[in-house]
């Protein structure tokens, strides 16, 4: 169990700077997932905390400590990687015990933590057989084992579902959520793959070009985006923006785009006639009883998808592409021209210039 403190942390490749002053705080038994595209910094930042990447400036605290000079084996911290990284030489039981051996850790002490460690991955059948002779899923159970029978202060976890499909990402991923709570052990987990990052994890970090662009809860990034990035990367399908005007009265505040009329909430920095990116979520759309109105969306369907539970129309409002997702059951097809509506809570008004988020 450990605190983890990121201060001011950069790292440069020669004249390149691929971390900008992270400062990040993982409290005591937390599950924190680093989130982002890719070339965004995540894995060189789970490097840098693990020892794997030299630091240009900043430091890395555990407990208060520093740790930036520390070598990886002396940092009491456990990584599980995308690929693996098993012995193939060596049997599911070595695999798991390799770091106790190498710690001089007796054979029979060693031997009961593999086989508890086991019996809670479900691995206990396979302790004898090779890497060769198991699922992916299995696989990546005997790295985390390989990780957990150490009993490590931290937990660091590189993409380690990306290589399985998607039904076993979504068990792997709920077995890992499950066994964290167990464990208790404070943990980071880089994921390009929001829904991952959204189910498991206490707080998300999003990451863009090599710095931080909000943290927060999961419910928090998604409800108050902190800009237009953490607003178009999280959520699926991604948030309709567009251009609008923002106008104030005595009463009411609204934003007009394509000559409908949008109230929004409430924008207190902005003056009258500025200039606004509107933000609205494919999932927050509504069929309208009406096309004219206060919150009307005129849309003219180009396109239909359907999962069987939900179906995705595309189309244009105006001339700015748009998404909306409806119930499964909802009969619409291209061609179509439909009205929607859209609850004022649920806006979001982003500066047009810096894409900064400005409503409450």
């Amino acid at each position: 169990m450990a605190k983890l403190e990121i201060s001011n942390l950069t790292k440069n490749y020669g004249k390149v700077e691929v971390i900008k002053g992270v400062d990040l705080t993982v409290e005591d038994g937390e599950f924190v997932s680093l989130i982002g595209s890719s070339g965004c910094g995540k894995s060189t930042l789970l490097r840098m905390i693990a020892g794997l990447e030299d630091i240009t400036s900043g430091s890395i605290s555990i407990d208060g400590r520093v740790i930036n000079d520390v070598e990886p084996k002396d940092r009491d911290i456990a990584m599980v990687f995308q690929n693996y990284a098993l012995y193939p030489h060596l049997t599911v039981a070595e695999n798991m015990g390799f770091s106790l051996h190498l710690r001089g850790v007796p054979k029979n002490e060693a031997k009961i933590a593999v086989e508890k460690v086991a019996e809670t991955l479900g691995l206990t059948p396979y302790l004898d057989r090779a890497p060769k002779a198991l699922s992916g899923g299995q696989r990546q159970r005997v790295a985390m084992g390989r990780a957990i029978v150490r009993n490590p202060r931290i937990f660091l976890f590189d993409e380690p579902l990306s290589n399985l499909d998607a039904k076993l990402r979504v068990q792997m991923r709920l077995e890992i959520k499950a066994l964290q709570k167990r464990l208790g052990t404070t943990s980071i987990y880089v994921t390009h793959d929001q829904v991952e990052a959204l189910t498991m994890s206490d707080r998300l970090v999003l990451l863009n070009g090599g710095q931080v662009e909000q943290i927060g809860t999961p419910m928090e990034v998604y409800k108050k985006p902190a800009n237009i990035f953490v607003a178009s990367f999280i959520g699926s399908p991604a948030m309709n923006l567009f251009d609008g005007i923002l106008h104030r009265d005595v009463e009411q505040t609204f934003v007009t785009v394509h000559g409908n009329k949008i109230l929004v909430p409430n924008c207190p920095k902005l003056t009258n006639g500025t200039k606004v990116k509107l933000g609205i979520r494919p999932e927050h759309l509504k069929y309208a009883a009406t096309d004219s109105g206060n919150n009307i969306i005129n849309m003219k369907v180009s396109m239909t998808e359907t999962t069987g539970a939900e179906t995705y129309a595309y189309g244009h409002f105006g001339d700015e592409a748009m998404t909306i997702k409806l119930n499964g059951e909802d009969a619409i097809k291209s061609g179509d021209k439909i009205s929607l509506t859209v609850k004022t809570n649920l806006l979001h008004v982003f500066d047009y210039v810096t894409g900064i988020r400005i409503n409450n």
